[in-house]
């Protein structure tokens, strides 16, 4: 199959700077973490890498370990590439991450340069990429002095294996070390990727004051909190779920009596919007404009189109936010 781009496909999509860089990125990405696996349908996984591609959505979020099995998101990504976006690299940002365990021994996992290098060579035979566009260290390592992984993330750079790097789940100080760090060795930090979303606010106490004055940029993972923030879980856990999932990072104790609650206040909110609650989440994320895209998940392609809709109303009233907040603090 001759995969054909949609022409118009910049025209729906809303694109943001990052940082003070020159790279634009997509309001809206899409990472591979879930249902882009070996144990996942590759027809499924190549037809929601269709659709968002052609929605605008240029930005492909991976990470060494995505699967299940660990690799194979990348594997699958790399095929699609090779026989269907082949044509369209130039029009593409494909990120990566190393810092959760791959392989035994003691150079698999965490942050030293031995293991980050080594997977990212990994991680390009897998995909049968010459670079990637981002490299990330996934978590910080405790063990490793923090001068070895930035110096590693330089490294990269400085082969032509990454045209920028990042940082994922940084606190506040660790952040402004690496940002210190990187721009004395002359490759500035690009992006920190947090978890942020309604349910999860962390980054507001500091983080994201410490991107904006540093020109950093910023993407949200799971900022419809592993599908909490939908309209899936307003009556439980269905089978079909996340967190019925063996293989699922939700986990069943996440969603008690409390929680339910929230969402359903906050589902009727979004009603009142004209919106479905994942769309009023996403459009909540992004509506100061402090982050530089939020990162969605999908298990099928009407969920990608749903979430792009949420460009179609990014504001909101001052009694809306007041609102959430109220539903958010309760106790």
């Amino acid at each position: 199959m001759v995969y054909q781009a949609n022409a118009g496909r910049y025209e729906i999509m809303h694109y943001n700077r990052t940082g003070r860089s020159g790279l634009l990125l997509p309001a809206i990405s899409l990472g591979l973490w879930h249902n882009f696996g070996g144990v996942d349908t590759f027809e499924n996984g190549r037809a929601m890498l269709h659709r968002a591609f052609d929605l605008g959505i240029t930005h492909f979020d991976l990470a060494n370990n995505y699967g299940p099995p660990a690799g194979s998101a990348e594997e699958l990504f790399g095929r699609l590439l090779k026989t269907d976006f082949a044509p369209y690299r130039d029009e593409l940002v494909i990120s990566t991450k190393a810092g959760y365990y791959m392989w035994p021994g003691p150079y698999g996992e965490w942050g030293s340069k031995k293991y980050l290098i080594a997977s990212l060579d990994q991680s390009l035979k897998r995909t049968g990429l010459d670079y990637v566009d981002i490299f990330y260290s996934h978590r910080p390592d405790p063990n490793t002095p923090l001068e070895e992984t930035m110096m590693a993330l330089d490294q990269v750079v400085r082969q032509g294996k990454a045209l920028y790097v990042g940082i994922s789940s940084y606190d506040v100080t660790q952040t402004k070390e690496a940002i210190k760090i990187l721009k004395d060795l002359g490759t500035p930090l690009l992006i920190h990727q947090p978890n942020y979303s309604m349910l999860n606010r962390w980054i507001e106490d500091g983080l994201t004051d410490v991107l904006e004055e540093n020109g950093v940029g910023s993407i949200a993972f799971c900022p419809l909190a592993q599908g909490l923030l939908t309209k899936k879980y307003l009556n439980g856990i269905p089978e079909d779920s996340r967190a019925a999932k063996p293989t699922g990072a939700l986990k069943t104790e996440a969603i008690n009596d409390h929680v339910l609650e929230q969402i359903q206040a906050l589902n009727t909110l979004a009603e009142n919007r004209g919106q479905s609650l994942a769309q009023m989440a996403l459009a909540w994320a992004l509506h100061q404009g402090k982050l530089t895209s939020v990162l969605i998940g999908a298990s099928r392609v009407s969920q990608i189109e749903e979430n792009v809709k949420t460009l179609q109303r990014l504001t909101f009233t001052k009694d809306e936010l007041e609102a959430i907040d109220r539903i958010l603090q309760s106790k």
